[in-house]
């Protein structure tokens, strides 16, 4: 029983983290709909494993920007001084959803392509 009070919790946590991201960051919503533009051409093109691909890549630049988000809200929580140390933290969680929007675009050149 305790396991599905966790997970009851879990699931709490983390639909209060995507509501609060989509509310307050305006990345994060345009990558949702990058995502159901590029989702919504892959339904209509693809199939199979190449859809499945184009779909979890997508998937990925969300979490990825979550995570960013999360990034860059723990180092505000810290301190709102410039600081060479915290821009490049903020810099990095970006540049980690910047590699994986990279990974979706590599996708779809090869799967066109190929």
């Amino acid at each position: 029983m305790e396991f599905f009070t966790r997970l009851k919790w879990r699931c709490i946590w983390s639909w209060n983290g995507l509501r609060d991201t989509w509310a307050s960051e305006h990345s994060f919503r345009s990558w949702v709909w990058a995502n159901v533009v590029s989702g919504g051409l892959a339904i209509w093109l693809l199939s199979g494993a190449e859809l499945a691909l184009i779909l979890a890549l997508g998937v990925l630049v969300l979490a990825a920007e979550l995570i960013n988000t999360g990034i860059e809200r723990a180092v505000d929580l810290v301190s709102l001084e410039q600081s060479d140390l915290a821009r490049m933290a903020k810099d990095a969680g970006s540049a980690g959803v910047a590699v994986t929007a990279v990974a979706v675009g590599v996708a779809w050149v090869v799967v066109l392509l190929g």
